[in-house]
């Protein structure tokens, strides 16, 4: 049963602590802060059930395969939400944000291996042969073509 969140637009120190809990097990928290979060263009975004952030997620300008690009990064979801729709909605809600504004460019990620199901049912497809991320393990590049790209 799909549970409905409200999502938005967020500052980077409201889901470095979700990053950090699930994407950076072991690590310092510092490692939870990417490359570029804080580029003017670097967008964030939560899912919320109220005041609670269950879900994040990070788009940053780049380019992938020599085309303009967002790139999917830190894409967490609690372990009570995951299976229930939150993450799904996270992405639609982002991926359309940045398409109102820059509707030419297509998106990438590195997935978990773990993930790469929940990314295939949201028309990703697997771009390279698998490949170890120290410290987050195997990993496939994904891509999303939106309509008309």
């Amino acid at each position: 049963m799909t549970q409905e969140s409200r999502c938005c637009r967020v500052e980077v120190d409201q889901i470095l602590d979700l990053r950090h809990r699930l994407l950076r097990v072991g690590l310092p928290f510092e490692a939870a802060r990417f490359d570029h979060d804080l580029n003017e263009s670097t967008r964030h975004y939560g899912a919320f059930d109220g005041d609670r952030l269950v879900c994040c997620l990070t788009l940053l300008e780049s380019a992938w395969l020599g085309r303009p690009a967002w790139q999917l990064r830190g894409m967490a979801t609690e372990s009570d939400r995951q299976g229930g729709g939150t993450g799904r909605q996270l992405v639609h809600f982002a991926t359309a944000d940045v398409l109102a504004v820059a509707p030419e460019r297509i998106f990438w990620c590195n997935a978990r291996t773990s993930a790469q199901g929940f990314y295939a049912r949201l028309g990703w497809t697997v771009e390279s042969d698998p490949f170890d991320i120290p410290h987050a393990g195997p990993h496939v590049k994904m891509q999303w073509l939106p309509a008309g790209v």
